[in-house]
């Protein structure tokens, strides 16, 4: 996979716009890593507050846009401009396999609105219509079981069960052919 361009800011769907993290993101992000719920399924990488991790995570999306010209961005609730979570595609290593990934996590205030599955699906037709890869995947932790569903509500399968990051996962796939037909 070859460097992808730089997707736009202000992605739309019916509910959502995104724009990309800057470091002023931090303070709320580390408000995310405060909710042992939201998560449950993330490795620490040996951070122990969470102002470190909310600023490790920002600083891991700046380095993605200025290396890959992807990551994941801030979404938006389009009415309110309220920040629920973030949601992009990601360039990661799998069994030894570079793959494209669409990423998402939702504050849990949030959860059970369809965000995730709206925001995921958003990225996911831009991968597909701007042909940046044959096939989409999920890391999914085997335990999360609400983005499985997730997932499968956008028409990924789950494909095997393998270790990544030290984290037993089920990735989750859509092909381009597939999207197009439930399209």
């Amino acid at each position: 996979m070859s460097k992808i361009y730089p997707y736009p800011e202000k992605l739309e769907s019916k509910r959502l716009v995104t724009r990309k993290l800057t470091e002023h993101d931090v303070d709320i992000w580390s408000d995310f890593f405060a909710d042992k719920d939201a998560i449950q399924f993330f490795p620490d990488h040996g951070l122990t507050s969470n102002a470190a991790q909310g600023k490790f995570w920002i600083d891991r999306q700046l380095k993605r846009y200025a290396e890959d010209g992807i990551g994941l961005q801030a979404l938006l609730e389009k009415h309110t401009h309220e920040f629920i979570g973030q949601c992009g595609l990601l360039r990661q290593i799998v069994d030894g396999q570079e793959e494209l990934e669409v990423g998402y996590h939702i504050f849990k205030k949030y959860w059970g609105r369809g965000y995730a599955p709206e925001a995921a699906r958003l990225f996911l037709d831009y991968a597909f219509q701007n042909d940046l890869s044959d096939s989409v995947i999920s890391i999914i932790a085997t335990g999360n079981v609400k983005s499985q569903r997730v997932a499968d509500k956008n028409g990924l399968t789950r494909e095997k069960r393998t270790n990544w990051s030290g984290l037993d996962v089920y990735i989750y796939r859509i092909r381009k052919d597939v999207w197009e037909k439930n399209r």
